[in-house]
């Protein structure tokens, strides 16, 4: 690759943004008479004079990116955001090894919500604040990323949001540039509503504003180690639940909706298999607490409703300790935690969609064995679904198994027991959080694991957000040659 002008100046405009976010936290800790007020002011100013000095050494009047530049800016744009984000938990009173910082850093901004601090009371406001901000970010920028560059890389089937060139999300919003505003006032409207909610229903205004931030964008992150499970209240897990829904679907549908192209939003394939699975699993889940832990039936279909959505949606708050839940819940978490929810949303994990098209798939070959010479055709939201497409989703599928189970050997080999080692490895590929288990379950942290694992971990939430390819493509020697 010869040019690399135009992804050093893109990363510099990134890294001047987010040296301008690094202000909020500072204003919050000189409100609340914190000391780190200073050491967000002097993380800002570094980050802001090496994004500057990027942006104007390596600015060109017409930036164009091809395949291969948008690969390289995208991997290396949200290694570079973890990187600098990290300074502000290193010098601040937060005081982590670079190792921690950058590991809450990157579940930051890949909204993964696995955390290595405890005692989160204990924190400052900025950074508390700081850690709800690298989530939101990480939120606007997934759905960026997913409705306007991976459907151009072919990522993993999501070529299907710009198929056979009628794309109804094109026809809302013609130009890259305007679906991106849009968005982000769609985002910021959302949020400022949910964290209108929470403080309404109960919630402090500065706890309303942290927890409003990592609803929309499905993060996790708390400013309280019993995280939602604090606030002991029903109304504001309703609220939460509502919203962890919305950040779960595909944002580009609620821009259709406004735009009064209702049927698109209600005939979605997506969204209906999302609700059927949500629906259904809570229903067994709360079947089997009111069972087998005698849990009465009222609590069991609020403890359901509120951990299943939570753990589906990649958002990853708790309201109690589900890893008491005995092994059908247990079991029930570790295989939500794969399927995630919509593409185009803020959530991890494999995604609604590909799970369709790999069920419709293996129906269309049992049913070509029973008729060999008929001429069947898979189809997702009322269109045909070509061979490539079928294969990027199978090949995805079977990359993000492969790499999940190199990521739980790789962490086992630290003397890491079995059900740590398992739900790590799935909670951090698909963006959760919280693992089951004692040690990094709804209450515990990632502090007590080896720094060896931390990075496993930090790198494995990196490739599983940016849809695995999107990684992987770079260590391919026929992607560097000319």
């Amino acid at each position: 690759m010869r040019d690399f002008r135009s992804i050093l100046n893109i990363i510099g405009f990134l890294l001047c943004i987010e040296a301008t976010a690094m202000i909020i936290p500072m204003f919050y800790d000189l409100y609340y008479n914190n000391q780190d007020w200073e050491q967000f002011l002097y993380s800002s100013l570094i980050t802001f004079f090496i994004g500057m000095i990027l942006f104007i050494s390596f600015r060109k009047k017409n930036i164009k990116l091809g395949i291969r530049q948008a690969f390289v800016l995208t991997i290396s744009s949200w290694i570079l955001i973890s990187l600098f984000g990290a300074i502000p938990f290193i010098y601040s009173s937060a005081s982590l090894s670079y190792t921690d910082a950058f590991f809450e850093s990157v579940s930051g901004i890949t909204t993964t919500g696995a955390t290595v601090i405890n005692n989160l009371e204990d924190l400052s406001e900025g950074i508390l604040i700081w850690r709800s901000l690298l989530q939101w970010f990480g939120g606007i920028g997934i759905i960026v990323l997913a409705m306007a560059i991976l459907p151009t890389l072919q990522i993993g089937g999501m070529q299907l949001l710009h198929m056979e060139h009628d794309d109804p999300y094109e026809k809302t919003i013609p130009k890259v540039n305007k679906f991106v505003l849009e968005l982000f006032l769609l985002y910021i409207s959302l949020s400022i509503i949910c964290g209108i909610l929470y403080f309404i229903s109960g919630m402090s205004g500065f706890d309303s504003v942290i927890h409003a931030m990592t609803t929309i964008s499905t993060g996790g992150f708390s400013s309280h180690d019993q995280s939602l499970g604090f606030f002991n209240s029903f109304r504001i897990e309703i609220i939460s639940i509502i919203f962890m829904i919305i950040g779960s679907l595909p944002f580009v549908l609620y821009l259709q909706l406004f735009h009064n192209q209702k049927k698109s939003f209600l005939k979605d394939d997506q969204i209906k298999l999302f609700f059927i699975i949500l629906f259904v699993v809570i229903l067994f889940t709360s079947i089997w607490l009111n069972t087998n832990l005698s849990q009465d039936l009222n609590l069991s279909l609020r403890n359901a409703s509120f951990n299943i959505t939570s753990i589906l949606t990649g958002t990853g708050y708790t309201s109690n300790n589900f890893s008491n839940w005995g092994s059908f819940g247990n079991v029930i978490m570790l295989i939500i935690m794969f399927i995630g929810g919509c593409a185009g949303s803020t959530t991890g994990g494999i995604k609604i969609f590909r799970l369709q098209i790999l069920f419709r798939g293996a129906i269309t070959q049992i049913r070509k064995l029973t008729k060999p010479h008929a001429v069947l055709v898979m189809r997702f939201n009322g269109k045909a679904i070509n061979e490539n497409t079928y294969n990027s989703v199978i090949g995805f599928f079977f990359m993000y198994i492969f790499l999940f189970i190199i990521s739980a050997i790789s962490i086992s080999f630290f003397n890491i027991d079995f059900l740590t080692a398992l739900s790590a490895a799935a909670s951090a590929i698909s963006n959760v959080g919280p693992g089951l288990g004692n040690v990094i379950g709804p209450t515990g942290s990632y502090f007590s694991l080896n720094n060896e694992v931390k990075w496993i971990l930090a790198l494995t939430m990196i490739v599983g957000r940016l849809e695995i390819f999107t990684v992987l493509v770079l260590l391919s020697l026929n992607f560097w040659k000319n």
